[in-house]
């Protein structure tokens, strides 16, 4: 596994690398630069937050689209007013990168993720819309993969500044004045709120689609 700033910040940028795979990667870069915040946020975003209170803004109260399962139709838009959709039309995502990577991964362009409300949410809004039916949030695709990308942008601002301050090439370890050099970098927040403002023009890729022959036996599945 190179540890290379150079290649961490390349794989960023690289479509066909997974998220999931580049992580593993920034967290031993990061403790190998005793960068203990950064180490301890990539663990998070890897494995996901514990305590909801903790997850960053770019995981909560992510808007969605509330949907009846109907009968005859299958799952339909809920007759909703307003203020219900207000109240019911926001969740967060907790989960680690992994699993949020293979939602996107397999979800088509266009489409979402459908999520059962909880049963007192889903017991409340039922009675207030005069509905037995199930009900549940759709995620679109596109929310899945802006809070992937603003995880893979703040690793790539988190390298520019590594190498801008002279860390590039190679390196199996760093020494005492090379860790003091970048010592203010072990900052994990100001590079992901630099990332939620500036994701949009940064050389960051959309996750991709998987094909229809790796979903089937690939590695996504």
């Amino acid at each position: 596994m190179s540890t290379s700033v150079n290649h961490l910040d390349e794989r960023t940028r690289d479509s066909a690398e997974l998220l999931e795979e580049i992580m593993p990667t920034a967290i031993t870069l990061a403790m190998m630069l005793r960068h203990r915040k950064m180490a301890a946020w990539l663990r998070t975003e890897f494995d996901g937050y514990q305590d909801l209170e903790a997850a960053p803004p770019y995981r909560r109260q992510l808007h969605g689209h509330i949907v009846a399962k109907s009968p005859q139709y299958g799952w339909i838009p809920a007759p909703m007013d307003d203020q219900q959709k207000e109240e019911f039309g926001y969740m967060d995502l907790p989960e680690g990168v992994k699993s949020l990577e293979k939602i996107c991964l397999n979800c088509k362009k266009g489409s979402g993720n459908r999520v059962l409300l909880a049963k007192e949410d889903m017991a409340v809004l039922q009675k207030q819309i005069n509905l037995t039916a199930e009900l549940a949030i759709n995620l679109s695709r596109d929310v899945y993969c802006r809070l992937l990308r603003i995880v893979r942008a703040s690793i790539y601002l988190w390298t520019q500044e590594l190498i801008a301050a002279g860390l590039a090439g190679e390196h199996n370890h760093y020494s005492p004045e090379e860790r003091a050099k970048v010592a203010q970098l072990d900052d994990p927040e100001t590079f992901w709120r630099r990332a939620m403002e500036e994701v949009g023009a940064l050389p960051i890729p959309d996750v991709r689609e998987v094909g229809f022959f790796e979903r089937v036996f690939g590695r996504a599945g």
